[in-house]
């Protein structure tokens, strides 16, 4: 969890325990309010300590139970505002991969310059419908989420719309891994590295590609998106996370700019993705 995130849950943990000690009627110990609102009493102590995130019917219950229904907007907002910076995939995928997709879709139609690292996969934007189709299978099974998957494709597909626009630029970095991963069946991922082929080249996009054997000043982990500098969506296997702190998204920038350092490109590119597309074909 995110340092960020876990100083806002323990900061509104410590704005609830207020309300509770300033109740009209007086002052509630965690018993009595866990009562009032029909819970376990460790609870209170939970929420109060920052332990546990809330939801909306939490906050009005404790709100109410405390006297205070008046305070339900305000502790509301402090939910919301740093449940929007940690978006935990339970949340998002409750109807589906389609809806966080559009999310997606949005972002990068209001972005013109995008910094992408990705170490495990071929990035979205580069996927074929197949590669994508096995990647969201993969997903849904793993968070066990609707099975909206042909929906989730075409929404992921028309973001590649975005390649021909001459108005973006993509500098995009991979780990050679990427293009060995067998996270779909042999035919999709060779497909896929063809695909990659015709993306070299393309004026909208720098691609570019970490070789295995290439030395590193730091290591190749979590994947992530840089929006125009403002906005950086890291992905985890709980959740995305999606900051706007100004000090961490230099950390973000520099972490791209170290990474690239070690990647290859034009000609060095199209020799590691056919060398990977030549391995499939022997095996």
């Amino acid at each position: 969890m995110s340092t960020d995130y876990q100083k806002a849950r323990e900061a509104l943990g410590i704005r609830l325990r207020e309300l509770r000690l300033t109740a009209p009627g007086g002052r509630l110990t965690g018993t009595h309010l866990a009562d009032r609102c029909g819970w376990h009493k460790s609870k209170v102590s939970k929420l109060e300590n920052g332990r546990t995130t809330p939801t909306p019917a939490d906050l009005r219950n404790w709100a109410e139970g405390t006297g205070q229904p008046e305070t339900y907007d305000e502790l509301l907002h402090r939910l919301r505002g740093f449940e929007s910076h940690t978006r935990s995939w339970r949340r998002q995928l409750a109807a589906g991969h389609k809806p966080v997709q559009d999310a997606r879709n949005a972002e990068h139609a209001r972005t013109r310059t995008f910094h992408v690292w990705q170490g495990a996969m071929v990035v979205g934007i580069l996927q074929t419908p197949d590669y994508a189709r096995a990647v969201f299978t993969r997903f849904t099974e793993l968070q066990r989420s609707p099975r909206d998957i042909e929906e989730a494709v075409a929404s992921r597909m028309k973001r590649q719309e975005a390649l021909y626009d001459s108005t973006k630029r993509f500098h995009i970095v991979m780990w050679e891994a990427a293009l060995r991963a067998l996270i779909c069946s042999p035919s999709v991922l060779a497909a896929q590295l063809d695909r990659l082929t015709g993306v070299i080249g393309l004026p909208s996009v720098d691609l570019g590609i970490i070789p295995l054997s290439a030395p590193l000043k730091i290591p190749p982990a979590t994947a992530f998106w840089i929006y125009d500098e403002r906005q950086v969506i890291v992905e985890n296997w709980h959740a995305e996370l999606w900051i706007d702190e100004e000090s961490s998204m230099d950390t973000y920038l520099r972490t791209w700019r170290t990474l690239r350092e070690s990647a290859v490109y034009g000609t060095e590119a199209h020799r590691l993705v056919n060398a990977a597309r030549h391995a499939l074909e022997q095996d």
